[in-house]
């Protein structure tokens, strides 16, 4: 996106917020057609990103869990209206997460048949150290909330999770281990909007009270569902938009970021904006998050599309 390019809807209570997955993913750095000359430190990243999009998602906390520190300086480095949607860590979404990615104080305390391990699910840590993992995350949180900068924490479950009763209690006790804030959900494997299972699904997030996702990805695989463009919240709604690049998405031999190599075309984002409107139009505040982290292209998109809903 060129320096001057038309921001995104800014003000703190527009009914579509539009950002991206990430500001500092390194093709994005490396492209050097984001950010402005000299913009070369981490504050002066996050804080032209907030100048820009109103919205992020932060990531790297799927990675490994988020720190207080690094929740307060994003409260000090952008707008007071700035949102942060924060993606929740991957062990409690069911994917297997390496030891070393956990907190030392809490792998410190690991027995020692599962210390020795490379990497553990969720069911292998001892409950005193779920609990301990759940504090920990939640403590991160805590200062976008108190800021008021805090969105919704987003759950991207393993896409070998399958609509099962199993599946559906460890939904719940994410709802409530994280009670008092905002979850979105986002269910990849098919048998979650199957014919069988679809309405049942949504009923299961109204129920428990939790933020529906929009998914537009590639389609014809098992780790993959159709765009649902449902509502099952009373006052937020998500679209994320991962690219429909086929050929990459389940290739083992490219890196994160080949896989979400897509570049929207104008027309692809005109017809997004109009379903988002119509999102929108049912009472939600809408947050689009463009996944497509492969140099530039999500700030682009992104930046399109709030073009096109700002037109509209």
């Amino acid at each position: 996106m060129r320096r001057g390019a038309e921001r995104t809807l800014h003000e703190a209570k527009t009914s579509i917020l539009v950002g991206t997955a990430s500001w500092t993913d390194p093709t994005l750095i490396k492209s050097r057609r984001f950010y402005p000359k000299g913009c070369s430190s981490a504050a002066a990243r996050l804080r032209y990103y907030a100048s820009q999009f109103p919205l992020v998602e932060v990531n790297s906390s799927y990675y490994a869990l988020p720190s207080v520190e690094n929740s307060n300086v994003w409260v000090e480095r952008t707008p007071a209206d700035f949102t942060f949607n924060v993606k929740a860590f991957r062990l409690f979404t069911g994917h297997q997460t390496a030891v070393d990615a956990l907190p030392p104080p809490i792998r410190d305390r690991l027995p020692s048949a599962i210390a020795t391990k490379k990497t553990i699910q969720y069911k292998d840590v001892p409950s005193e150290l779920l609990d301990a993992l759940w504090e920990f995350f939640i403590e991160a949180l805590e200062p976008l909330k108190q800021a008021g900068k805090l969105g919704l924490v987003h759950f991207q479950f393993a896409p070998w999770l399958t609509y099962s009763p199993a599946s559906r209690a460890h939904v719940a006790e994410c709802v409530q281990r994280v009670s008092g804030y905002t979850l979105s959900v986002e269910f990849r494997h098919q048998t979650w909007f199957n014919d069988v299972h679809r309405e049942y699904t949504l009923r299961f997030e109204r129920e428990h009270g939790l933020v529906h996702t929009v998914v537009d990805a590639p389609q014809g695989f098992s780790n993959t569902v159709a765009a649902h463009w449902e509502v099952t919240h009373p006052r937020l709604a998500l679209v994320r938009l991962h690219g429909r690049n086929a050929a990459t998405w389940n290739s083992k031999s490219v890196v994160a970021s080949d896989r979400f190599n897509y570049d929207y075309s104008d027309t692809e984002l005109a017809e997004l904006a109009e379903s988002i409107k119509n999102l929108a139009g049912r009472g939600a505040q809408v947050h689009v998050v463009f996944n497509n982290n492969h140099e530039d292209q999500g700030q682009r998109n992104a930046s399109t599309l709030a073009r096109l809903l700002r037109a509209a």
